[in-house]
C-alpha cells in the first residue's frame, strides 16, 4: 500500500511540477510537497458514510450540549441520514445547561457529511455532522438552532425544528 501511495504521489508531484512550466520529470519531489500531496490524496479518497454507532456529532442548539456520540440509529440497519432520529450520549456540555455530560438523549440529524440526492436531481452535502437534541415526543429541547438546516426535515415531520432554524438550505 505504501509503495502504491508513494508511486501515485510522485506521479502527482511530477505532474504538478510540470504544470509550473519547468520540465523536471527526473527531479525528486521535496519532502514538504510530498506530505502535503499525501494529505490531499488521502482526503480525496475519504468516503463519507452513514452516521453510525460511535460517530461524534456537533450539537447545533442551545440545550447545553456541545458534542454527542451516537449510541444507536433508531431506523435503518446501516445508520442514520438527514432527518433520522438517533440515541446519543453527551460527551461535552456547557455548565448550567439543560443537559449534562453523560446524559443519554435523543437527537435528530440536521447536517450530514454524506451526500443525499434531492427530488430535482441536485445533491446536498454538509461539511460536518450535526444534531438537534429532542425529547421522546420529538420536540426540540433547545429554543434556538444555529446554522443551515435542510428542508428535507419537513418530509420527516420535524416542522418545529424548521421553524426554530435561522437558515433553511
Amino acid at each position: 500500500m505504501s509503495a502504491f501511495l508513494s508511486s501515485k504521489l510522485s506521479t502527482v508531484g511530477r505532474s504538478l511540477i510540470r504544470s509550473f512550466g519547468n520540465d523536471l520529470s527526473g527531479a525528486k519531489v521535496p519532502y514538504e510537497m510530498m506530505t502535503k500531496l499525501s494529505n490531499q490524496y488521502l482526503f480525496l479518497q475519504q468516503q463519507r458514510t452513514f452516521i453510525q454507532m460511535r460517530t461524534r456529532l456537533k450539537v447545533v442548539d442551545n440545550s447545553g450540549a456541545k458534542r454527542v456520540m451516537c449510541i444507536q440509529a433508531l431506523k435503518g440497519r446501516r445508520g442514520a441520514r438527514l432527518g433520522d432520529t438517533i440515541i446519543a450520549s453527551v460527551k461535552e456540555a456547557q455548565p448550567h445547561g439543560k443537559v449534562k455530560k453523560g446524559d443519554v438523549v435523543y437527537g435528530v440529524v440536521v447536517r450530514a457529511a454524506m451526500q443525499r440526492s434531492r427530488c430535482d436531481g441536485s445533491e446536498i452535502k454538509f461539511d460536518d455532522n450535526a444534531v438537534v437534541l429532542v425529547n421522546k415526543q420529538g420536540e426540540p429541547i433547545g429554543t434556538r438552532i444555529y446554522g443551515p438546516v435542510p428542508h428535507e426535515l419537513r418530509k420527516k415531520k420535524h416542522v418545529k425544528i424548521l421553524t426554530l432554524a435561522e437558515h433553511i438550505a
